[in-house]
């Protein structure tokens, strides 16, 4: 009885289920390790748009999805009775040089249209942006209020309990039945690329840390690359490395003590915050650097949506969606870049 299967329970497989379920369809999601088990059960949850300029498919779809984020993930909330840490709060970013501050105002200009009115990208003095911003250079910073932030694992566990709520399935082992979706990672990935006979993607590690500090109104930042992001569970997470070598998957180690520097050294007001947790997990990376979705390049009648890597759950939304037209309908609006055969 059972219409689509997906999978995987992070943050791609959960929200094609939830859409196709909101569409009507029976829905089973299998994950072996449980909900959030792989990369989206991690702890940064920043939600950044790419610079407005250049426009392209793919910024095209990354704003449109963050400008559904709130919508979704109120209806999500609402239907599981679940929080999923999510929250607009904006972003805060230092411009470290006259270079900078020439097109971050250049930016501030293109933005208006390519936003179309929906949020902005402003650049503003260190003095307003307040005690929290980090110190910059030129004494301006960009403040963008299209950036949000959720927290990973409550999103999922939030998305899990609408689904169920819904009438959903989510378990460790079941049948294939229906139409079968594969969001299962980077270790998916491997393995298609083992499949294929050559890299179509793999994974990239990354460690970040919690610490207890309670701001939750507060932007997120981005300053010496390095994430800081203000949690509404009284958290504030700190992330990330990105290692395409790696030997265990899930341990911390000295490059994480070096993020951990860095945000202290770039935003005063978390010198006193306690280190509460360090988290370590790999990403799942296609070869073309976008999301994969669509039709699965080897396994006749299914379907991939994989490869969310840094951005998984700021396209998640929109992903769900355009998933949800294919599988359900035959009805393709997925951009070149993110098919399969882009990776391929």
């Amino acid at each position: 009885m059972v219409d689509v299967t997906v999978l995987g329970a992070g943050a791609f497989g959960l929200s094609v289920a939830w859409a196709c379920l909101q569409r009507g369809a029976k829905v089973r999601v299998i994950d072996p390790y449980g909900v959030g088990a792989g990369s989206s059960g991690g702890v940064v949850g920043a939600l950044a748009p790419h610079t407005p300029e250049n426009w392209n498919d793919k910024k095209e779809f990354q704003f449109q999805s963050l400008i559904m984020a709130e919508a979704f993930w109120a209806e999500v909330e609402e239907t599981g009775g679940v929080s999923s840490g999510y929250g607009r709060t904006g972003r805060l970013q230092p411009v470290l040089n006259d270079r900078g501050l020439e097109l971050a105002r250049a930016r501030q200009e293109t933005s208006g249209a390519l936003w179309r009115g929906q949020a902005k990208w402003c650049v503003i003095s260190e003095e307003d942006a307040g005690p929290w911003a980090p110190h910059s250079p030129t004494g301006f910073l960009i403040h963008d209020t299209l950036s949000a932030r959720m927290h990973p694992r409550m999103a999922c566990a939030s998305l899990a309990a609408a689904i169920q709520e819904k009438g959903g399935e989510i378990t460790k082992e079941a049948p294939h039945e229906g139409q079968v979706v594969w969001a299962t990672g980077w270790q998916g990935l491997v393995s298609l690329s083992q499949d294929m006979g050559r890299m179509v993607g793999n994974g990239v590690k990354g460690q970040a840390a919690l610490l207890r500090l309670d701001r939750p109104d507060l932007p997120q930042l981005f300053a010496d690359s390095v994430h800081v992001v203000p949690h509404v569970d009284g958290t504030v997470a700190i992330g990330s490395t990105s290692e395409r070598e790696f030997e265990i998957p899930t341990s911390t180690d000295a490059q994480i003590d070096a993020v951990l520097e860095r945000a202290f050294a770039a935003v005063p007001a978390l010198k006193n915050a306690e280190v509460i947790e360090r988290w370590a997990g790999v990403r799942p990376r296609a070869k073309s650097r976008a999301p994969m979705l669509g039709r699965h390049p080897l396994r006749e009648g299914a379907f991939i949506a994989n490869g969310g890597f840094k951005i998984g759950f700021g396209m998640a939304p929109k992903a769900g969606a355009v998933m949800a037209d294919l599988i359900l309908d035959g009805v393709d609006t997925i951009p070149d870049d993110f098919r399969p055969e882009a990776s391929l």
